[in-house]
């Protein structure tokens, strides 16, 4: 096989195996909005005790995000997502087995710990063996195959709750998630030239000796001081903020208790916006990268996703076709935050750019830590006592002004894309 050819098998075949490894990420993501029900029954919680076992993944998550960027830029990826899908398989199977809340945010704790280095490490591997010119476009085919674990997260994982039980599910993904670890061990690679090949971006000898004389302390710090990275992270901490508890957590529920769907109706919904989302990711990756902008294609997608919560809020929503499209709506203008990611990898330095990742990801887990709790918070203060099964069913009421909240997010995060630096798809430090 040619040394082209073979460059091309292994770079591949290392990000098949990160691939499925985010699949899984966003299956723990999204999946606790279908089981929901189950939850709120086994465990006899509140929506704000809902919402925090749901958010225990987030908060982690969120914590974990510039140490992410450090081990990402440091001992690589290779390191991260091994150890990552280790922890988390151990987390997975100890939330099926859990026996009490205590046990289950127990679980979910491991879960987020172990999830949460695997996106900054992928983008670290698209940075590093990938040309930087695709770096948009392999942004979008990440989150795309990444949100292909949402969608198995909700109309396929409410089909296996009809004939296997929510612990025997969560069991299996564990096992999986194990088995990806020794999948990482023996094919994932932190660079090009740990197997002999050339990388396919240019070198920075001087950059790079530059940064070898920096501790990853100093480094970070020269990170999070600049303020033209901030602007992503307000992107995320808005929009996707509130899009995720949505998605994840309190969109099921919603069009059950509202509109009186089926846990698999509803999940159909669920459905169609994550795969809205997901192409979209692939189509503003592509698209942005196509005409060299960022910033320009970031702000309308941002304001499609606040628009459609405009008209959710105070216009209404029904089932049927316009219905799905609305949600399919959403989904896709709020895929315009991957443009985020590429942004913050061309404002810092090239060898940084796993910290510069992190820094705007954790913007995303911090306000989704936050909202899926306050979301439930807002719902309980005006539950009338209503139950079915155990759980709690919450009236139209309750659920607007919780989405009174959302759109506030989603406003906050259509000023932070006003604000990203335009870099016209390069990175300005060179």
């Amino acid at each position: 096989m040619e040394t082209g050819a073979r460059f091309q098998s292994v770079r591949f075949t290392i990000f098949c195996v990160l691939i499925l490894t985010y699949i899984l990420v966003y299956f723990h993501r999204m999946a606790p909005g279908v089981v929901s029900e189950y939850l709120m029954a086994d465990f006899s919680t509140s929506g704000t005790r809902l919402g925090t076992l749901s958010a225990i993944y987030f908060f982690v998550y969120a914590a974990m995000q510039l140490p992410s960027g450090v081990l990402a830029d440091t001992l690589g990826t290779r390191t991260s997502v091994i150890g990552g899908n280790i922890t988390a398989g151990i987390g997975s199977i100890l939330f099926g087995l859990a026996s009490s809340f205590e046990m289950a945010c127990l679980g979910r704790f491991l879960v987020g710990l172990g999830v949460s280095v695997v996106f900054v490490a992928i983008m670290k591997n698209n940075a590093v063996w990938f040309h930087a010119r695709v770096f948009g476009l392999m942004s979008g085919i990440t989150l795309l195959f990444g949100n292909l674990g949402s969608v198995t997260a909700a109309g396929p994982l409410s089909w296996m709750l009809s004939f296997a039980d929510w612990r025997t599910i969560f069991l299996g993904i564990g096992c999986l998630s194990l088995l990806v670890a020794v999948a990482g061990f023996f094919i994932v690679r932190n660079r090009p030239e740990d197997l002999g090949f050339e990388s396919p971006n240019r070198p920075l000898p001087k950059r790079e000796q530059d940064a070898a004389q920096v501790n990853w302390l100093q480094n970070l710090y020269n990170v999070v001081a600049l303020r033209r990275v901030w602007p992503g992270f307000w992107v995320q901490f808005g929009a996707i903020g509130g899009l995720y508890a949505f998605m994840g957590l309190w969109g099921v529920p919603w069009l059950r208790d509202v509109y009186g769907l089926s846990l698999s109706a509803a999940a159909r919904y669920m459905t169609i916006m994550l795969l809205s989302f997901a192409f979209g990711s692939l189509f503003f990756g592509w698209f942005s990268d196509r005409i060299g902008r960022r910033k320009a294609v970031m702000i309308p997608a941002i304001t499609i996703y606040v628009c459609v919560w405009l008209v959710i809020t105070f216009v209404g929503w029904s089932p049927g076709a316009g219905g799905g499209l609305l949600l399919a709506l959403m989904g896709f203008g709020g895929s315009g935050f991957v443009l985020t990611f590429a942004c913050a990898k061309e404002v810092v330095d090239p060898d940084l750019s796993g910290m510069g990742v992190s820094v705007v990801n954790t913007g995303c887990f911090i306000g989704t830590a936050i909202m899926q709790p306050l979301f439930g918070w807002i719902a309980d203060l005006t539950w009338d006592g209503t139950l079915v099964n155990g759980a709690r069913v919450y009236s139209s009421a309750d659920y607007h002004n919780g989405f009174l909240l959302m759109l506030g997010f989603a406003v906050i995060g259509l000023i932070g894309s006003l604000c990203v630096r335009e870099t016209r798809c390069q990175n300005i430090t060179v």
